[in-house]
């Protein structure tokens, strides 16, 4: 469960969220909800007596912790992922609709217009 909150929230929330401090915090808001209703239920079917159960009733499941540590650092990767992207779409939309309100165009090779290219030599 909580890969699947980290693949399906961690990229968008970084791509449509301007801030980046507001993209981790609602990735660790969705995933730490997600990872406690995971364990819960793993612990509910280990206390219920299940036939498989996810940890042995006698030992401490440190590798559990170790999977979820990762799954929770490769979502805070993939909401800075997003972030770059994000942010290079924002730029090249306002560079565009800069170039639009103006009447000029912009130069595909130095990203100036063309009307700033010719006065700044």
């Amino acid at each position: 469960m909580i890969a699947i909150v980290t693949i399906l929230c961690a990229f968008p929330l970084g791509y449509f969220l301007r801030s980046h401090l507001a993209a981790n915090t609602a990735y660790a808001i969705a995933y730490l909800w997600a990872f406690v209703f995971q364990g819960i239920y793993l612990m509910l079917d280990m206390l219920d007596g299940g036939k498989n159960p996810a940890f042995e009733p006698d030992s401490f499941p440190a590798s559990y912790g170790l999977v979820a540590a990762t799954i929770f650092a490769v979502g805070f990767g993939l909401v800075a992922l997003g972030h770059r992207v994000g942010r290079g779409r924002r730029e090249r939309r306002q560079l565009s609709s800069r170039s639009s309100r103006t009447g000029t165009r912009v130069s595909a090779a130095s990203g100036k217009t063309a009307a700033s290219a010719n006065v700044a030599g």
